[in-house]
């Protein structure tokens, strides 16, 4: 899981917006949350995690979008 955590960490920041639009949030950085929620044995990101593949799509990117623009990465419970 902390290769998955690396990997999203790693990426060029007009991917991670990419991955922030509306449809591909849900997917991309629910699964992020997901799996670094694994690695840190932390069950609020775990279920966060999960929230955000299933909510993220609809209404959640606009958080990512916005904290990925001002920290670089989704920082709302990541």
């Amino acid at each position: 899981m902390k290769d998955v955590v690396k990997f999203f960490d790693g990426l060029p920041f007009i991917v991670k917006i990419i991955f922030a639009l509306p449809f591909i949030d849900g997917f991309a950085w629910g699964i992020y949350r997901l799996a670094k929620g694994l690695s840190r044995n932390d069950l609020s990101l775990i279920i966060a995690g999960i929230v955000w593949i299933f909510v993220g799509w609809a209404i959640l990117w606009i958080v990512d979008m916005i904290t990925i623009i001002l920290h670089q990465k989704p920082t709302i419970f990541a």
